[in-house]
């Protein structure tokens, strides 16, 4: 067997997972991909098939897992991500994260592999403290419509801290804010996928509420960095990473209409129950124990991000891509 280090990247057919999946075969990586396809997309790794170090399992972790041979690493990132998804198939997000994240912490304790989880800036909820640090215990509806989704992070986050204390096991978590890309789906009802698609077919830009609510965008490549810079330290306990280059809702449409050189239209509607007002990352804690900062600064990455669109997605001229966007 090679002497390579292997890893396991489950959600390695999403927007993520498929990025995580470029970073560490360019790192040397033996890479094995699992998706059971829900959310994620052959073609975001088709690219990678037939390279010599990479494989791609179909399977369910909420299931079952079964990987043959040495593990040095587990990046488990199969998980709903955004609300079209994890409103429409609640169940299935509650069990990746806890049945799911289950059965790949014993799988890390058998193979003595190291374990990263995607755990999520919606466990702070809707916050009562801005920015949000670590520390903060959040403010979370477990039986709103988010429910789903932040209470499956929440307990994800749990459970691999009581694998990491009572076990031993070598745990990492990362607390992702909002990122994007390319790769992102242009139907994935994030507010910066459903912007683009909306300019791009020359439609008003929806805007949930009055659109003063914040959110803080960072790009997929510095993400991708500050996970492996997590992975390879020796620090357990939670660390945010995102970009805390704060912009609200409207100005950011604003920006979207800006760089696609249309005037900016928004129609208002009703703001979704338990949206968050507010999303800003602490990255002190990236900063001193990782080194790490982002470096694509929003104007670069968007540019990079429309591109992508215009060149990959079917569809967006003729309003094939339905959308139904959310300001998440």
């Amino acid at each position: 067997m090679s002497d390579k280090k292997r890893v396991l990247i489950t959600g390695g057919a999403g927007f993520l997972g498929s990025h995580l999946c470029d970073r560490f075969l360019a790192e040397g990586y033996h890479v094995i991909a699992m998706d059971n396809l829900i959310t994620g997309d052959l073609a975001n790794i088709e690219h990678l098939f037939g390279k010599e170090d990479f494989e791609f399992h179909h399977a369910d972790v909420s299931k079952f897992v079964f990987v043959p041979g040495k593990l040095d690493y587990i990046l488990h990132f199969a998980s709903p991500a955004s609300p079209i998804d994890y409103l429409k198939i609640p169940i299935q997000t509650l069990k990746v994260g806890s049945l799911g994240t289950h059965n790949l912490l014993g799988l890390a304790r058998v193979k003595g592999a190291r374990m990263l989880i995607a755990s999520t800036s919606e466990v702070y909820g809707d916050p009562e403290i801005h920015p949000q640090v670590e520390e903060y215990f959040g403010n979370v509806n477990p039986v709103g419509p988010r429910g789903c989704y932040d209470e499956a992070k929440r307990f994800q986050e749990a459970i691999t801290m009581a694998y990491h204390n009572h076990h031993g096991l070598e745990t990492r978590i990362v607390r992702i804010f909002n990122t994007y890309g390319p790769r992102m789906r242009l139907n994935d009802g994030r507010v910066l996928p459903a912007f683009l698609s909306q300019a791009l077919r020359g439609e008003n830009l929806t805007v949930f509420g009055d659109g003063s609510q914040t959110r803080s965008f960072c790009y997929v490549d510095d993400l991708v960095e500050g996970i492996y810079r997590l992975l390879l330290s020796d620090y357990a306990l939670p660390v945010n990473v995102g970009n805390p280059d704060e912009i609200t809702i409207k100005e950011f449409g604003e920006e979207i209409a800006k760089l696609m050189n249309v005037e900016f239209k928004p129609t208002y509607q009703e703001l979704p129950q338990n949206d968050p007002m507010k999303r800003k990352p602490d990255i002190t804690k990236a900063r001193e124990i990782l080194g790490w900062e982002p470096k694509v600064d929003r104007a670069e990455g968007l540019r990079r991000t429309l591109e992508y669109f215009k060149e990959h997605v079917q569809g967006v001229a003729t309003g094939q891509v339905n959308n139904t966007p959310r300001t998440f």
